[in-house]
């Protein structure tokens, strides 16, 4: 699995990236066939901040996950919650079939 930090409008720094990569980092333990994350960063308007998780799997469209807050750190930790949600609800529809 590969793990990309990109930054818009903004440099990334180590502390940044080591965060976005240890918080998505556990995004696998919610689905097995995660093949790509992508976590993009950017400073919005008013000392915003927005963070976009793009989590890539086998067999299905990609899951985008997006928040924005006005601490970095933390825009990152709600999308991540946002995409374990979606991978979470995924798993389960696939666990459920067809009843």
């Amino acid at each position: 699995m590969r793990i990309e930090v990109v930054g818009k409008h903004m440099d990334i720094t180590d502390g940044i990236r080591a965060h976005a990569q240890a918080k998505v980092g556990k995004l696998t333990r919610y689905y097995d066939h995660v093949q790509q994350i992508t976590v993009r960063v950017q400073a919005g308007k008013k000392g915003e901040f927005e963070a976009e998780i793009v989590v890539d799997v086998e067999h299905h469209d990609d899951f985008v996950a997006r928040e924005t807050a006005t601490d970095l750190y933390a825009a990152i930790d709600l999308a991540t919650d946002k995409a374990a949600r979606q991978l979470t609800d995924f798993k389960e529809k696939l666990k459920q079939g067809k009843r």
